[in-house]
């Protein structure tokens, strides 16, 4: 657990949430804790933190970083240790069109992921955006690099390389609405990205979650992840699926 120790402390309690570019908050922060835990004839324990930052830097320039860390252990064995931190840096967000660069970087223990770094840029595209509910799309083009502890591949072109680099294209969807007199915020965020260069390297993610205030600024959370790798280490699975509960703290 040292990893989420020092995870934490890079970004602090108070980190922030999506911001509607409409708000008059110049920072805006949440901190997701979920997880399950059994203990018995069976011993499960399943953890991820989720921050969430964003401010606006200079003029009409919003930064965003999102993080999360994910931490699995089936008899006291350590099944999954994961990072993903991805991060925006959006140009005039309060146009209905606006581009953006972005950086992403994450580790994948069980997937023998030494550290994947993706460098791009894009333009969102906003469907909704009032009061109580938000939709927009994104598409971007980035360069990616991925660095594993294996050589040995489920698809056999890649076998012999430690590391696999392509330029992707990225379709991304987002929403939130808030449902039920704002008793229920329901919010989901997707995306896939497919290889440029060979149609057999792709991955897709989809994060889905429902959120009941408790008090102004804690909601009890449950979050589902679904996530498909199409190159993975041989014989291990393509698909990640994590149902987690646990509550969320913000500053708005």
């Amino acid at each position: 657990m040292k990893k989420l120790l020092g995870f934490l402390l890079l970004f602090p309690v108070l980190l922030s949430a999506q911001t509607k570019e409409k708000d008059s908050l110049k920072l805006r922060a949440d901190l997701s804790l979920t997880g399950f835990w059994q203990s018995g004839n069976v011993d499960t324990w399943i953890f991820r933190a989720k921050s969430e930052v964003s401010f606006r830097t200079w003029g009409n320039t919003v930064f965003k970083t999102k993080n999360s860390y994910v931490y699995q252990a089936f008899g006291k064995e350590k099944a999954d240790e994961d990072i993903l931190s991805l991060n925006f840096l959006e140009l005039n967000p309060s146009r209905k069109i606006y581009p953006f660069v972005l950086g992403f970087f994450s580790t994948n223990f069980r997937r023998e992921i030494n550290y994947r770094y993706l460098l791009g840029a894009g333009a969102t595209f906003k469907i909704l955006n009032k009061k109580n509910y938000e939709l927009k799309t994104s598409t971007s083009l980035e360069y990616e690099n991925t660095d594993f502890n294996e050589t040995i591949f489920n698809v056999p072109y890649y076998n012999g390389n430690e590391s696999i680099d392509t330029f992707r294209a990225t379709l991304w969807i987002y929403g939130k609405y808030h449902l039920i007199n704002n008793k229920v915020i329901f919010s989901h965020e997707s995306y896939v990205q497919p290889s440029l260069e060979r149609i057999s390297n792709y991955r897709w993610r989809a994060d889905i979650s429902l959120e009941m205030p408790v008090w102004k600024h804690l909601d009890f959370k449950i979050n589902y992840i679904h996530v498909l790798e199409s190159i993975v280490v041989v014989d291990q699975s393509r698909v990640d699926r994590f149902l987690t509960f646990g509550f969320t703290v913000k500053n708005y």
